[in-house]
């Protein structure tokens, strides 16, 4: 089984249509195209024949449309080129059969047959069903709205019960005060530990919602009262400063909301086809 593991690298690179369907990253381009519709005559008319075997031009458009979209020299795309490498390709392809390999080409082929038809259904239905300008307005409202208008820059200390965080804040307000970034480095329990509790510039969205809301209530400079329970245990919290947050235009956005959408739209799809198939 060594050889067909050389052999498949030799074939045509595709992705795994699972991955694609489930991962949902259509927007990359598949390094193998998908073919549309055919012209007989021009398409199947032979560019060459090697020991009685003809390969049919349509053959030359997709390794030229493949090596395109891999970013390949321009040199590599012309008619000579391509001709060059599909003889050498079906020379390597006459060699298997002269191994008795060609039942496990055989059964590669049939996979990537089978991803190639997966993929050509994914890109009509991303045809099909385009994003409207009115939903990816609405998605990117949301997103702001979500975000806020200001960004924080905050300090934690994190630990696993309420006593120890109380003991803190005591150590914290009294008159011989230590640093907050000392204790931060020592008792701490999070990854902010080792940059003295700094968790950088955060939006309260971000953040796991008894964390935020206790972070807003404060003024620049202040500490917390009292401990604050999250999921993740108790933390002492300080607010350094805070900013206006200057959120991405709608352009800029626009891409990437509209591919987050594309993804759910593909993932619901291909799900429900799961749903609907008798699956043995």
């Amino acid at each position: 089984m060594h050889n067909i593991h050389v052999l498949a690298g030799l074939l045509i690179s595709l992705g795994g249509l699972t991955s694609l369907a489930m991962a949902a990253e259509p927007a990359a381009a598949p390094a193998t195209p998908v073919p549309t519709a055919v012209q007989p005559d021009a398409d199947f008319k032979s560019i060459a024949t090697v020991n009685g075997v003809s390969i049919p031009a349509i053959h030359a458009e997709f390794l030229r449309r493949e090596r395109a979209n891999r970013g390949q020299p321009a040199e590599t795309l012309g008619d000579a080129a391509i001709r060059e490498a599909l003889i050498a390709s079906e020379l390597l392809a006459q060699e298997t059969l002269k191994h008795e390999l060609d039942k496990s080409v055989a059964a590669l082929l049939a996979f990537q047959r089978r991803d190639i038809l997966g993929r050509a259904a994914l890109e009509v239905f991303v045809r099909q069903h385009p994003i409207p300008e009115t939903t990816l307005r609405e998605e990117y409202d949301k997103a702001k709205a979500a975000a806020g208008s200001t960004e924080y820059r905050a300090r934690h200390i994190l630990v696993d019960d309420e006593k120890t965080a109380r003991n803190l804040i005591a150590q914290l307000k009294a008159k011989k005060k230590v640093k907050f970034e000392d204790l931060a480095k020592k008792q701490s329990k999070d990854t902010s530990a080792d940059n003295g509790g700094d968790l950088g510039w955060v939006l309260p969205a971000n953040l796991v919602p008894e964390f935020s809301q206790a972070m807003v209530g404060l003024k620049k400079g202040q500490l917390t009262d009292a401990p604050v329970r999250t999921q993740f245990g108790w933390h002492v919290i300080r607010l350094d400063d805070t900013r206006e947050l200057a959120f991405p235009a709608y352009e800029d956005l626009k891409p990437r909301i509209a591919q987050k959408l594309q993804q759910a739209q593909i993932r619901k799809w291909v799900q429900e086809l799961v749903a609907t198939a008798k699956v043995e």
